[in-house]
């Protein structure tokens, strides 16, 4: 009887292991929400659109993907829009996911589309508007449903090369600058990053579940003259990587330090096959990655983790506040009471601005930084080149939102993005980012330590 239970145990057992395994490694679960307004809304990213929204091109979407490890979890967001919901908004957001899923970690990052609602950070009745209330409440939701679907995933990265855009700041020799707002004739500009980085995550089946593809381009096909909201050229990329896999994966972009490059037929008039140039321009994003995507090989972790550090930063205002908010008004007049809120509506105006900084390590070889604003390409060249981990992955417009963050070179430089009123922050913040995320990326791999060499035994 005993040697029967003894057999009877080690069977258990044995059914048991594959499980226990199983549940100890990357898992992962994905969703979508329809955040498009049903109401005609002021547009975002052009002074010169005053016109309200006139219907819908394609809808504007908001995706999910949850990750957990261990007892971490981060939820991915990315957005359809030119940038997040503003900080009180977004605190709601994700204590609301935080309560309903135990999701500890967020990197909430938009796309940057030129098409989408305008968003304030604040909102002069002080009351938010009810799409975006609808919007929040449709992305919580799509997060506890990504969250109540969490599988065992195998992972992958590659990278491929695709050119789609230019750099539209012409730094001449004697270093005045030119800004080239659209470049139909595919002029050569720099600096430029073509590099596609594809991370694909597959269920336990090799089928795909996920594909985040990252690259640096303003979504600008569309001008002033397009009142229709849409993902611009992002929708049409991602429909492609999911259409060659047969509509199996969700697709996520990712968009990089994009805040000086612009797509070559940047704000196409409507009349001159804007949404031709629109579609050209996302599938060829979209077929370079796919052919990444095709071709990466996914494996499961050997020893999953999740790693995850958010700095909270004061950054310093680049301008003196008061002057800038005199000469913001003689220029602007009562609308920047909205659209610079966080410099306007304070006496006396702030000296300094709160800015995170999310670094997330996966797996020990995935490096992922977002940055809460509009940082030029050269940050995500130079954060590639010197990260510690294999692949890195370089993110604007997360986690809040601050306008351009220029490189110290291009802010002595000057012109658009870089010394105007867009421009607020202090030269020197974006290399500080970046070197703030190297090292912290370092101390997760236990390169820096907290105790002297010398000191050790």
């Amino acid at each position: 009887m005993c040697s029967t239970f003894l057999k009877l145990s080690c069977l258990l057992l044995l059914a048991l292991c594959p499980v226990q395994l199983s549940a100890a490694g990357l898992r992962a679960g994905v969703a979508h929400a329809d955040i498009t307004p049903q109401v005609p809304l002021p547009m975002y990213g052009y002074m010169d659109r005053p016109q309200r929204a006139t219907g819908t091109l394609d809808p504007l979407e908001a995706r999910v993907l949850v990750l957990e490890a261990g007892d971490e979890k981060l939820a991915l967001i990315t957005l359809d829009l030119g940038r997040d919901f503003g900080p009180a908004s977004m605190a709601k957001l994700e204590e609301a996911i935080r309560r309903s899923t135990g999701i500890q970690h967020f990197f909430i990052t938009a796309s940057h589309t030129h098409s989408g609602p305008n968003i304030l950070d604040e909102y002069p009745s002080g009351a938010t508007p009810a799409w975006e209330t609808e919007a929040l409440d449709k992305i919580a939701r799509a997060a506890a449903e990504a969250n109540a679907h969490l599988e065992n995933v195998r992972l992958g990265v590659g990278r491929g090369r695709v050119y789609i855009g230019y750099n539209r700041r012409v730094v001449h020799a004697d270093g005045t600058v030119t800004m080239l707002w659209t470049n139909p004739g595919r002029q050569p500009t720099a600096p430029l990053d073509p590099t596609v980085t594809v991370l694909r995550l597959d269920r336990a089946d090799g089928s795909p579940l996920a594909v985040l593809i990252n690259y640096a381009c303003h979504p600008v096909i569309f001008g002033a003259d397009h009142l229709e909201y849409s993902s611009d050229f992002v929708g049409v990329m991602r429909k492609t990587v999911e259409d060659g896999f047969g509509g199996k994966p969700m697709a996520f972009f990712i968009q990089g330090a994009d805040g000086d490059i612009n797509p070559y037929d940047a704000t196409t008039p409507m009349n001159q096959g804007a949404v031709v140039k629109r579609d050209g321009t996302g599938s060829a994003l979209g077929r370079e990655a796919l052919r990444v995507a095709e071709h990466v090989r996914t494996e499961p972790a050997t020893e999953p983790r999740l790693q995850v550090v958010e700095d909270n930063l004061q950054v310093p205002v680049r301008w003196d506040a008061r002057k800038f908010r005199e000469v913001l008004l003689q220029a602007y007049g009562p609308r920047v009471f909205e659209d610079h809120a966080e410099l306007v509506n304070h006496d006396p105006p702030p000296r300094a601005l709160p800015m995170k900084l999310t670094t997330v390590l996966l797996n020990r070889r995935i490096a992922l930084v977002g940055v809460p604003g509009e940082p030029f390409v050269n940050f995500q060249i130079n954060f590639r080149d010197r990260c510690p981990a294999p692949y890195a992955i370089f993110a604007g417009y997360t986690n809040g939102y601050y306008d351009y963050i220029p490189t110290i070179q291009a802010a002595t430089e000057g012109g658009y993005g870089a010394g105007d009123s867009n421009t607020y922050v202090a030269p020197g913040t974006g290399e500080r980012m970046v070197n703030l995320a190297l090292t912290r990326l370092y101390e997760m791999l236990g390169r820096l330590t907290d105790t002297p060499e010398d000191l050790k035994k």
